[in-house]
């Protein structure tokens, strides 16, 4: 997918099994690969970003089986170095995890990104790795690992960011004695959560997450549905009418900030409970349009939401009043500068937007015109905007959006089922 092109439509409804979740995957893989005891993953997501954390766990010595829908890891958490660079593509969850878990296995190791990776800072995994006692190299990509015995410490780390957290927690699995992360506010917890679920000793008080040493048992998971790529189909449900139902989607409550700032804005959405997996919560998300109020996004909400964030600035779009986004600096340092790819593209569509250092505001409500957008190889931009075309006059076409397999195979295929044209 080069380009992916979208026009305005009369509704959008209907059910969808969204892809299942990126997080919990490449999660699921890496602590596979550590656990005494392997572990078994169904329904993973079937994507760039998970294929390149997958390969890497095989190249560091994990017995890696794949059949249909089912993935199998074994190797009895003894992993080795690898024989060449590790290619981690576009995924900096693969990169910044990976490096974590490296660190502390004692491996020799260089880790490798694509351009669009390469740019994005390192520096945030690298210093407090070193102060484990790490010996890596890289303020970005590549990164370079040599073995070296980690001591656990206590971090504060300036920063909510689940990625800088799990690197931390995955170097602490091997280290001498406790590692503690405390953050400013509450990032995605699903590594905690799957650590204590295969049997890690993790200890969660507030805003401190802590662990101590030793190997996950075994990982048993089948995969729900990723939140993040649910989104745009809830947001195209609000914004043409709905009703609009995302089937076993994962609702761990450091994600689900979506749906707060979704009922904030007059949608109508009811929670189906669908059980626990891996220590996550999982559930059916049906949603209706209501009214379209505007909202704020700051402070301890941004990090429940960070991903959807360009989502949300096209539903700003239409809703009647100011909708304000503020604290979220790190839209900046994503897969593209987003606080200026949602600026410049929804400006070309109309939109009255203002953009911050830090964040956004949108003025609305305001009719949406189609226009030629470059997603900068960003697949949440690109996605965002395929949405924008659909309550648009005239065609919309989006360059770069090739990226979004990396989390999301078959969107374009499934955004037009769901559309009523």
């Amino acid at each position: 997918m080069g380009s992916l092109t979208t026009s305005r439509v009369k509704r959008f409804w209907g059910e969808i099994r969204p892809p299942s979740d990126k997080s919990l995957t490449h999660r699921a893989y890496m602590l596979s690969a550590i656990a005494s005891g392997g572990g078994v993953i169904e329904t993973p997501l079937d994507s760039e970003d998970c294929g390149r954390t997958l390969e890497c766990v095989a190249a560091l010595g994990a017995r890696v089986t794949a059949t249909g829908s089912l993935v199998r890891i074994g190797g009895g958490g003894k992993l080795t170095s690898p024989r060449a660079a590790l290619q981690c593509g576009n995924s900096g969850t693969t990169m910044r995890l990976l490096a974590g878990l490296i660190c502390g296995a004692g491996l020799k190791a260089e880790l490798r990104g694509d351009p669009s990776l390469n740019k994005r800072p390192m520096r945030r995994i690298v210093d407090p790795l070193r102060l484990m006692g790490a010996d890596i190299e890289g303020d970005n990509a590549p990164l370079f690992v040599e073995p070296a015995r980690l001591t656990g410490i206590d971090y504060r780390s300036p920063i909510a960011s689940a990625q800088v957290k799990s690197a931390v927690l995955l170097a602490g699995l091997f280290a001498e004695g406790k590692t503690t992360v405390t953050e400013p506010a509450m990032s995605r917890d699903h590594t905690e959560r799957m650590l204590a679920a295969a049997g890690c000793s993790v200890h969660r008080d507030g805003l401190r997450a802590s662990v101590e040493p030793g190997m996950p048992s075994r990982v048993a998971m089948r995969v729900p549905a990723d939140i993040s790529s649910s989104a745009f189909f809830l947001v195209a449900g609000v914004l043409l009418g709905g009703p609009v139902t995302c089937l076993q989607v994962g609702v761990n409550p450091t994600r689900t900030g979506i749906l707060d700032v979704l009922e904030k804005v007059g949608a109508r959405i009811d929670l189906a409970p669908r059980g626990m997996e891996q220590g996550e919560p999982v559930a059916d998300i049906s949603i209706e349009a209501g009214e379209l109020r505007p909202f704020t996004v700051e402070g301890e909400m941004v990090p429940r939401l960070i991903d959807e964030l360009p989502i949300l600035a096209v539903l700003a779009t239409q809703c009647e009043g100011t909708t304000i986004v503020r604290g979220a600096a790190e839209l900046r340092v994503k897969e593209s500068d987003r606080i200026q790819t949602i600026f410049d593209g929804l400006t070309s569509m109309g939109a009255n937007i203002e953009s911050f250092d830090d964040g956004f505001a949108v003025h609305g409500s305001t009719p949406l015109k189609g226009a030629k957008i470059n997603a900068q190889r960003d697949h949440r931009i690109g996605m965002a905007f395929a949405v924008a075309g659909l309550i648009a006059d005239r065609t919309t076409t989006i360059s770069g959006a090739e990226t979004i397999d990396t989390s999301f195979p078959g969107f374009e295929s499934e955004l037009k089922r769901l559309a009523d044209v």
